[in-house]
């Protein structure tokens, strides 16, 4: 029988490195723009054509590259920082050529341009598919030049799975971020089809986050600095109120590196337990030092993911660091040891705050819980005016609920009121036992149905602000905006573009009652949107989820009887009551011979 192992060509190995390394036109961006960072550079432009699909250009002033090391540098396990075993556990650096390169040559047509000080021409390579076409010298400046065309091209199955463009770009644009706010002394441009997304300037990392976020970021951050024996943790946090929604402003750092750490967002959100509600998320961007040989960056092949030696320790040490800032610029006066237990006492509805801070506390926190309690009473405004025909709804309120209960001839609601659990949950007795509703979830797909029915209606109903409000925004965010437009006055938005990152907010849609500002709602319905893309819904569709996500009630919003009755109504008689626009569950059953087995021995 004949032998069935054989070696693998070099081109096919390399394509499968790729897979693993390469997974779409965002992670060349990564690769080569920590590259130029490693060569030393103190500008990189990143250059990008049809989201990454034609071309990744990323042009740097660094160091650049010796003919000999130019050609190398696209080689299988070339590289420039690893000698001997033990350099696999002191990185320090990101890899300054080498490595990637030929996992990108092998599915894409690459051309490099690259020159030292000492040299008097450039070295200009050219490789498809990992051979080598072309490699002379010309003329050219200081650092490299690397253009990535066309990638995938001699893998169409990979290329038929990337998305979208938009969605495409979305990953470009956080790849780029995250290496931008790592290296504030940097200056960094990125262009994409022709406009530029970004022009970040070399400064301190204060100044860097508010060129990104915008210029009211600058009010809106509080600084951390811990040092320790075992740790160093410097950075911004966010203040209370400026948290959202949506997840995405939230950066952890270490050694300079962007990582994902599910468990340290958990001591960053425990911090803020007693001064945000449950599904909001604070912003920050924490840079972590550490001496490289307590961790291990290799457990992923992006390295986005880090083991640490003493992972409780600086779980602890975060926690304590964040809570400090916290208590020195937002609460001086704030009892971290306090208990608060979100939706028991009507008396303390507002979660931003403890019953043991100081009723003195500083001025701005006492006007955000003034503006919170005007948004709270005035959430469903008007709903007691508001009849629901149900004879126009396709099934009756008894026969939505028939879906948990068999009885047809039976009224299966009790007459007894519901009562609201923990601030987030509805609870109503039926005939076979109970219902729970989640009243964030429900109200999200009430605003939602509204919001197709603004669509059928054609003339949205606006109401016009007292005082145009102005909205700054990040680049990448204020495309996007300007691209929605159109589309936001079909349903009541009356916003336009005042130049730059600006936009004026002239009107609203009526009764549209938000619990947050109007600056963080716009904000939220953007990144939601975003997120949509994904999806692949229809725009309209997308802007109708968005809004139905980013303007719902909250989980800790306190709600009374006339309130929880208005809601579980306005929900029956929504065409499907059972699921929200983003997927969770409004409503969940318990029969009460499920109870009764609890109760058995």
């Amino acid at each position: 029988m004949a032998d069935i192992i054989q070696l693998l060509p070099d081109n096919i190995a390399n394509q499968i490195a790729a897979g693993e390394v390469i997974q779409r036109p965002a992670s060349v961006v990564k690769e080569m723009m920590e590259n130029a960072i490693d060569a030393g550079a103190t500008e990189i432009k990143v250059i990008i054509k049809d989201a990454g699909k034609t071309l990744v250009q990323i042009i740097d002033n660094g160091k650049g590259m010796s003919p000999t090391d130019a050609r190398m540098s696209f080689e299988r396990h070339a590289t420039s920082k690893i000698r001997v075993v033990e350099d696999l556990f002191s990185i320090r650096t990101m890899g300054f050529r080498g490595e990637a390169l030929a996992s990108i040559a092998a599915i894409a047509r690459v051309e490099l341009v690259t020159k030292r000080a000492e040299d008097k021409t450039a070295t200009h390579i050219v490789i498809e598919g990992s051979e080598v076409k072309l490699q002379d010298q010309v003329q050219g400046v200081n650092g490299t030049n690397i253009s990535v065309k066309n990638l995938f091209y001699n893998v169409p199955a990979r290329r038929k799975f990337l998305k979208s463009d938009p969605v495409e770009l979305k990953h470009i644009n956080q790849e780029f971020l995250n290496i931008a706010i790592a290296h504030p002394d940097i200056k960094f441009n990125l262009h994409h089809n022709g406009n530029e997304l970004y022009r970040l300037y070399d400064g301190n990392l204060k100044a860097r986050l508010v060129n990104i976020f915008g210029k009211n970021y600058n009010e809106k951050i509080i600084p951390v600095a811990q040092e320790s024996s075992d740790f160093k943790i410097n950075g911004f946090i966010g203040k209370a109120e400026s948290a959202k929604r949506t997840k995405g402003e939230q950066y952890f750092f270490v050694n300079n590196r962007y990582i994902k750490s599910p468990y340290l967002n958990h001591a960053v959100r425990l911090a803020y337990d007693q001064l945000i509600l449950p599904d909001s998320h604070p912003f920050y961007v924490l840079m972590i030092d550490i001496n490289p040989s307590r961790i291990d960056i290799n457990v992923h092949p992006t390295k986005t993911e880090i083991k640490f030696d003493e992972e409780r320790l600086l779980y602890n040490f975060l926690k304590v660091a964040i809570k400090q800032a916290l208590g020195q610029y937002v609460l001086p006066e704030l009892d971290f040891g306090s208990n608060v237990n979100f939706g028991h006492d009507k008396d303390r509805f507002n979660p931003l705050i403890t019953q043991k801070a100081n009723p003195t506390f500083n001025k701005e926190m006492s006007q955000l819980q003034k503006d919170n309690f005007k948004n709270w009473e005035l959430m469903y405004k008007d709903m007691s005016n508001e009849k629901l025909d149900m004879e126009t709804q396709p099934t009756t309120l008894e026969s939505k609920i028939q879906y948990f209960d068999d009885a047809s001839n039976q009224e299966v609601l009790s007459n007894r009121d519901p009562f609201q659990m923990h601030g987030r949950y509805i609870i109503s007795q039926i005939r076979s036992g109970l219902i729970i509703i989640d009243q964030s979830a429900a109200h999200e797909r009430i605003i939602y149905e509204k919001n197709l029915k603004l669509l059928e209606d054609k003339v949205p109903s606006i109401q016009k602000e007292l005082f145009a409000v102005t909205v700054e925004l990040e680049n990448s965010k204020a495309l996007i905006l300007k691209d929605m437009l159109p589309y936001f006055k079909r349903y009541g938005f009356e916003i336009e573009s005042f130049g730059g990152n600006t936009f004026i907010i002239n009107g609203l849609p009526t009764n549209l009652e938000l619990s947050t500002s109007l600056e963080v709602f716009i904000d939220e319905l953007i990144d939601t949107y975003s997120d949509n893309r994904e999806l692949q819904l229809g725009i309209e569709q997308n802007i109708a989820r968005s809004i139905a996500v980013s303007a719902s009630i909250r989980s800790g919003k306190i709600l009374d009887v006339r309130e929880m009755k208005q809601l579980i109504n306005q929900l029956f008689a929504c065409q499907d009551p059972y699921m929200s626009p983003s997927g969770k569950k409004c409503i969940v059953s318990i029969d009460l011979e499920e109870i009764n087995r609890k109760f058995k021995n």
